[in-house]
């Protein structure tokens, strides 16, 4: 062997042992955005005259824009965050797709399913692996349907009342004119907006029923300005879930009255229109990644997916168990980019959080109102508290 060969060899060894080694695999966190596909809630909501007054679209683009920036996320802690976009068709099974993600090691599922499907995953997974309801605004998802694993980052139905409530109380029209539809969610409206009213000191003063016909037998039930006549009054507020009836009442009520609820003032998770906190960067950014505004269900699925990506930052871990402690804990605070940090309640899963009273194209005022107050956490004064809570977590 020459002495140059050698060298050769000796270099080539030298070569090998000072190459870098190949960077470990990354741990991968992952959750799923649950939805079905043909979902007659994001088809056109016709109402009596035709008209499609209330267009959904299916809120997954929030979770997308929440993974948007992990990227240094993702090279600091070697971690790959993903998303899982699972549209069930109809004779699919909503709870083996759960039961699915689960075995596979996604740390949660956003369900934005209909009730029954809903129902059916709660009964078997609810107490199994983390899930959030980005979708549904009932209560009693928070009260006696709860489960022990459920999340909701959408507001609750008690909670969108109690902040008009309070707007109302603050400005002193404690007298309120309810008209309710006739539909199942209109009637739980009204269930909730009493319970607010009584809540907060408010009177209603009378509660009528509105029928949209051209039947004139049914007139009376249709004439807005026969259902806004007396008794005296200070506010009309609406419970008309898809629009039907409400938006014919401003502007043609016996008096003038300001109108909240469905029409005029309404209660939002998330309004395009919020200026403050950072909401316009991320209404920006919603917009150009979804070519439109940013909703409440929008907002709700981001928040949702942040929550997750936030814990797994946080706590350096992709481990599915230790992510579930961690984000149901009373020590984990997310930013809402509404003025405030946010946490999940332990009663019931609801995230806390500022309600926005909001017009068509304006914030008027962000709930709790100053001036209520709380024992422990003023955003506890919006929805159910612990001691009336029916959640049996």
């Amino acid at each position: 062997m020459t002495f140059l060969s050698t060298i050769a060899r000796f270099c080539a060894a030298l070569a090998l042992l000072l190459a870098p080694l190949p960077a470990p695999a990354a741990e991968r966190a992952w959750f799923v955005y649950l939805g079905l596909d043909g979902d007659p809630y994001y088809e056109p909501q016709p109402v009596y005259t035709g008209l499609s007054l209330k267009d959904r679209h299916r809120p997954v683009d929030g979770a997308r824009l929440a993974l948007k920036g992990t990227g240094v996320l993702e090279r600091a802690l070697g971690i790959d965050f993903e998303m899982q976009e699972t549209l069930l068709g109809a004779d699919a099974s909503a709870v083996e797709a759960v039961r699915a993600a689960r075995e596979g090691g996604a740390l949660a599922v956003l369900l934005d399913l209909p009730e029954d499907r809903m129902e059916q995953v709660l009964a078997r997974e609810g107490d199994k692996m983390l899930l959030f309801n980005i979708r549904h605004a009932a209560d009693r998802w928070r009260g006696p349907d709860c489960a022990p694993m459920l999340l909701h980052t959408i507001p609750s139905r008690a909670m969108l009342s109690d902040a008009l409530a309070q707007h109302l109380r603050s400005r002193g029209w404690t007298r309120i004119l309810l008209l309710a539809g006739k539909a199942p969610e209109d009637r739980d409206e009204a269930e909730a907006i009493g319970r607010s009213a009584a809540k907060f000191g408010l009177r209603i003063v009378a509660e009528r029923d509105f029928v949209l016909t051209n039947d004139p037998r049914q007139r009376g039930s249709s004439n807005i300005a026969l259902l806004t006549g007396p008794p005296a009054h200070d506010v009309i507020w609406l419970a008309d879930t898809e629009g039907e009836f409400g938006r014919y009442v401003p502007y043609a009520t016996y008096s003038p009255r300001p109108v909240v609820g469905s029409e005029g003032l309404s209660a939002f998770a998330w309004h395009w229109t919020w200026e403050r906190h950072g909401a316009p960067q991320l209404n920006q950014r919603f917009r150009r990644l979804a070519e439109r505004d940013m909703e409440p269900e929008d907002w709700a699925a981001w928040i949702a997916a942040s929550a997750v990506i936030q814990t797994v930052a946080q706590s350096g871990t992709a481990d599915r168990l230790r992510i579930a402690d961690l984000i149901r804990s009373g020590d984990f605070a997310l930013d809402l980019y509404k003025g405030v940090r946010g946490s999940f309640r332990e009663w019931n899963g609801q995230l806390r959080q500022p309600i926005l009273l909001a017009t068509h194209n304006a914030v008027i005022e962000r709930a709790p109102v100053d001036g209520f107050e709380h024992r422990t956490d003023t955003l506890d004064t919006l929805g159910i508290d612990a001691p009336e809570s029916r959640c049996p977590r």
